[in-house]
C-alpha cells in the first residue's frame, strides 16, 4: 500500500468529519468504498494503515483518527478526535458556559457511580447548584437531548452514561481529572465506567460486560482472573456485532 495520502484518504476524512465516529465494520465499508470509488488498491486487513497515513497528515493539524471500544457491546469505534484541547472547553464553540459546567458536573456524578450512569433526576438537581447561570428544567432537559444527540452522552430509560466517543475524545481530561476515581478493565484495559466488580474487597477489579462475557464463556464455575475468588455476577451472553455506525 501507498504510504502517500490520496482521493480515497480525503473521501474518507470527509466522511469521519460528517459523523464524527464509526463503528470497526462501518470503518472498514467506508475504507473499500473510498478505495473502489478512486480506483486505488485495497487491502481488507490494511485499514489501520490506511488511517496511520491520515493521521501523519492530520497530526500538524492537531487532529487525531483513535480507536476505541463500547463498552455497551464491546465493538471497536474510530473517532475523529481533536488534539488541541484535553477537556470540555473543546465543546466552547457548541455550547455555553452554563452547559459546558452541567456536562462536567454530570461527568462527575458518572464517574463517581457504582455503575457508570447518573439519572436524570440526580443531573435536573445539579443545574440547581451551577455557579454560572442557573438553567430551568426544560432547558435542562433539552441540554441533555443535544448532549445525546452529539454523541457526548447515551442515554437509555432515564440513565445517562458517557458514550464512545467522549471516552475516546475525552481521554487525557478524565484521566487528569478522575486519576483516584477511574479504573480500568482488567481484561482489556480502557476505562470502566459501566463494568462489574469483584466483590472481594482486597481486589476489586473491574471488567467490562462485554469482557466478562467473551472472558468467562464456556465457564462452568467463573473464578476471578486477578483473585480467583468466585465471580458472583451473572455472565451476559457474547453478543454479536452488528454495524452502527454512530455511538
Amino acid at each position: 500500500m501507498s504510504r502517500q495520502m490520496g482521493d480515497s484518504h480525503r473521501r474518507f476524512l470527509q466522511t469521519m468529519m460528517a459523523n464524527g465516529i464509526v463503528d470497526e465494520q462501518g470503518a472498514k465499508t467506508l475504507y473499500q468504498r473510498c478505495c473502489e470509488i478512486h480506483n486505488t488498491q485495497y487491502a481488507p486487513d490494511k485499514l489501520d494503515e490506511f488511517i496511520d497515513i491520515l493521521n501523519s497528515r492530520l497530526q500538524p493539524l492537531f487532529m487525531q483518527i483513535r480507536k476505541g471500544m463500547s463498552e455497551e457491546n464491546g465493538q471497536q469505534y474510530y473517532a475523529l478526535v481533536n488534539m488541541a484541547e484535553t477537556d470540555v472547553t473543546r465543546m466552547s464553540s457548541d455550547y455555553a458556559d452554563n452547559e459546558l459546567e452541567l456536562f462536567q458536573k454530570t461527568m462527575d456524578l458518572i464517574v463517581s457511580s457504582e455503575n457508570g450512569k447518573a439519572c436524570s433526576t440526580d443531573i435536573l438537581n445539579s443545574a440547581d447548584t451551577l455557579t454560572t447561570k442557573k438553567l430551568k428544567k426544560s432547558e435542562t432537559e433539552h441540554l441533555l437531548q443535544r448532549l445525546v444527540h452529539d454523541k457526548w452522552l447515551t442515554e437509555k430509560r432515564g440513565e445517562y452514561t458517557l458514550s464512545t466517543r467522549c471516552i475516546i475524545e475525552m481521554e487525557p481530561y478524565i484521566r487528569t481529572m478522575y486519576q483516584d476515581q477511574v479504573k480500568v478493565c482488567h481484561i482489556c484495559h480502557n476505562f470502566a465506567f459501566q463494568c462489574q466488580i469483584c466483590e472481594n474487597p482486597a481486589c476489586s477489579i473491574k471488567i467490562h460486560n462485554p469482557c466478562v462475557a467473551r472472558y468467562f464463556k464456556g465457564r462452568s464455575e467463573p473464578r476471578c482472573p486477578a483473585c480467583d475468588d468466585f465471580w458472583p455476577h451473572e455472565i451476559p451472553e457474547v453478543r454479536r456485532p452488528h454495524s452502527h455506525s454512530r455511538k
